[in-house]
């Protein structure tokens, strides 16, 4: 039988369809197996099962008992079975409405714990992607004060190159097909970066303290860039499949389950962190960068290369940019059009967080995830999608980080 098997999949698929299809035989084999059950979520599955069995007896007695089974569970369809008994002239016994009024509180109380934490996830996936988008923009902008309006096309230049690599490893490499993302990482930093430093030394180095033309300028480039792209690929959007192990997710409770590609992508974008701020604390180029950001003319006065700073700057943001283009691809759809949705937060956090400022970036990039995902959550339940009220728990954060501003003049 498959409820005795040891893969936990074929257990709950078989505890599924017992939801559905039990019989008055086999409740004697549902009984042992939610006493023996050592995985929660197909406890769970049993517990409803057997309550659903138990809920059409003739005893009150076993329908109490039933009803109390319910109450130890968090499952949404243990809530619509216990509010269709209690609707008018279903259950007579009032001991057992009093308990099946006291097991849909405790089931509400556990659904909207999945519920909170769901919501927190998922702003801090939103958080994330807002990271990855805003965190090259903070070093481009708080170093050089330029206002880059194709910033957002790198992390869509990003997204295509991861698009690329999964097109050449299906035709050459089919056995290494899983791991296109983890290929795809530096091709994509690498094309960003290049591109972002030929941006840097053709176009952005001549416009410096013009933030009217750079900002005109960079918005043209970003037209361009979309136009390229929509003339390689097409204005449609393509296909960039989930590997084997980033697919599925964890099952915490019977109303939350954590994607895997989300959980990835929020430990990527704390790992890029990590790695840019020891960049910029541990190494020359960091030193030279913050030299710059700090005073222009005293760096250049101690011989720092600033023209090669700013290059190798704006490079980088483009390339950390190119990564978070690799973690969208894996969430959401890649088009032309892909970078056009960012931009905006990604300033908004950088202004939020300030300018230049790692740390006050990263808290503004979660508080701006958070309040979106509250946001969404508000609007369904104006529309009716999602009936239950719930509780808005994400703040803003207060950074009291001030914007690292720099004189700078054309090299």
């Amino acid at each position: 039988h498959q409820l005795l098997a040891a893969d936990t999949r074929l257990r709950m698929a078989a505890a599924l369809q017992l939801q559905k299809s039990a019989r008055p035989a086999q409740l004697e084999l549902l009984t042992e197996r939610v006493a023996s059950e050592s995985d929660s979520s197909v406890k769970s599955a049993l517990t409803l099962a057997l309550a659903n069995l138990q809920m059409v007896d003739s005893s009150p007695t076993v329908r109490l008992a039933a009803v109390r089974l319910l109450g130890e569970t968090g499952d949404p369809l243990a809530r619509t079975r216990l509010e269709s008994l209690l609707a008018p002239g279903v259950e007579t016994d009032a001991s057992v409405r009093v308990a099946a009024e006291t097991s849909l509180a405790q089931v509400k109380r556990k659904l909207m714990i999945g519920e909170i934490l769901g919501q927190a996830f998922s702003g801090m996936s939103l958080g994330s992607i807002l990271l990855l988008a805003a965190l090259g923009l903070a070093i481009t902008f708080g170093l050089l004060g330029v206002i880059n309006m194709a910033h957002g096309e790198m992390l869509m230049l990003g997204a295509y190159s991861t698009y690329v690599v999964q097109l050449m490893l299906q035709r050459y490499a089919p056995g290494a097909i899983e791991y296109y993302p983890l290929i795809a990482l530096p091709v994509a930093f690498f094309v960003t970066a290049a591109i972002g430093m030929a941006l840097e030394r053709t176009v952005i180095r001549h416009l410096y303290g013009r933030p009217l033309e750079t900002l005109l300028a960079t918005w043209g480039i970003s037209l361009m860039l979309i136009q390229a792209v929509r003339l390689a690929f097409g204005a449609q959007n393509v296909e960039v499949a989930n590997p084997q192990w980033l697919s599925g997710g964890i099952q915490v409770l019977p109303n939350l389950v954590l994607p895997y590609n989300r959980i990835v992508i929020i430990a990527f974008a704390l790992f890029v962190v990590v790695l840019t701020w020891l960049l910029l604390n541990k190494t020359r180029l960091g030193l030279n960068v913050r030299a710059v950001t700090q005073n222009r003319n005293m760096a250049a006065c101690c011989g720092v290369p600033t023209g090669r700073i700013d290059m190798m700057a704006f490079g980088l943001g483009s390339g950390i940019a190119g990564l978070g283009g690799v973690a969208l691809s894996q969430i959401g759809n890649v088009g032309p059009d892909l970078g056009q949705s960012y931009i905006i937060d990604s300033f908004l956090v950088v202004v939020l967080g300030g300018v230049g400022q790692l740390a006050g970036s990263v808290m503004a990039a979660f508080g701006a995830g958070h309040r979106q995902q509250d946001s969404r959550t508000a609007n369904r339940r104006r529309v009716g999608q999602d009936p239950d009220p719930g509780a808005d728990h994400s703040v803003y954060p207060e950074t009291s980080a001030r914007p690292l501003r720099t004189e700078r003049t054309g090299d």
